[in-house]
């Protein structure tokens, strides 16, 4: 991928997400606005978790899972939450560390900072900081972290292994990754690839699992696991289809209809986890 490729995803993501925030609406990534599909967005989360929230913390909610829950978050403990957006997963992992923990959010969305330091106030929390700044360029210091999460957020990133060593180096010996990811369970084809929308969508830009599971490896994780969620069939895909960008100079040449029959059954959500080396 070319540094003009990568710039143009940035833009993308960083423009659909800019309006979610101002929205603060359920649009999703992965899911067009007002479809309640159950495949993303706040009702992944159970309601005791959910009731104290602010309500534009649950609006823009934009992940394909829970990952406060899958990283068995502990009292006193430091995580860190990559593409940390509205900040849900952020003021939910600020409760379950507790008042001698500490929860930080990255995001590289000013809106989407604003919308979380307002949902932080809201909440009440103060072991919090949300930071500006990329995903593949973590702003902290080595070695200071003891969980990353993400939520739906590395499957946007055009450089993953940059994201997956960033997550490895800031981790704490012993530390621990858990992500909910969109994830391949099979290839695209690079037609289906080119097109922006998916990219903005969650698909396109979607690691097959072998590849996944080798990056992280590669970054320097152990017990490396990638645990189906959720299958996304056709009508699922049909539902995430329907707000999908899909750039017309591409679509010249594929029929959109193809395009639907290769995502159906490709495409999943995951749990992904690993730990640094104690």
């Amino acid at each position: 991928m070319t540094t003009s490729d990568s710039e143009h995803i940035y833009a993308a993501v960083r423009d659909r997400y800019a309006k979610a925030a101002r929205a603060t609406s359920n649009s999703t990534c992965c899911r067009p606005s007002g479809t309640a599909t159950g495949l993303v967005g706040p009702t992944l989360y159970e309601e005791d978790d959910t009731d104290a929230l602010p309500t534009d913390a649950l609006a823009a909610s934009l992940g394909c899972g829970n990952p406060t829950v899958l990283a068995d978050l502990r009292s006193g403990e430091v995580v860190l939450d990559l593409g940390s957006g509205g900040g849900i997963d952020v003021l939910l992992s600020a409760r379950r560390v507790g008042p001698t923990g500490m929860a930080y959010g990255l995001d590289m969305t000013p809106e989407m900072l604003e919308l979380a330091r307002k949902n932080q106030v809201e909440a009440g929390l103060t072991n919090i900081e949300f930071l500006q700044g990329t995903i593949e360029d973590i702003p902290m210091p080595d070695e200071t972290v003891d969980v990353v999460i993400s939520n739906c957020v590395v499957n946007l990133s055009p450089d993953k292994d940059a994201v997956v060593r960033e997550a490895f180096r800031v981790l704490k010996p012993g530390g621990r990754l858990a992500i909910s990811d969109i994830v391949l369970r099979r290839a695209l084809s690079e037609p289906t690839r080119a097109l922006i929308g998916l990219w903005t969508g969650c698909v396109a830009g979607a690691l097959v699992v072998n590849d996944y599971q080798a990056k992280l490896r590669a970054a320097g994780f152990e017990d490396v696991s990638i645990e189906p969620t959720r299958i996304f069939q056709d009508d699922d895909i049909v539902a995430m289809a329907a707000e999908l960008s899909l750039d017309a100079e591409v679509l010249e040449d594929i029929d959109r209809d193809e395009i639907l029959a290769e995502l159906g059954g490709s495409v999943m959500s995951a749990f992904v986890r690993g730990r640094k080396h104690p």
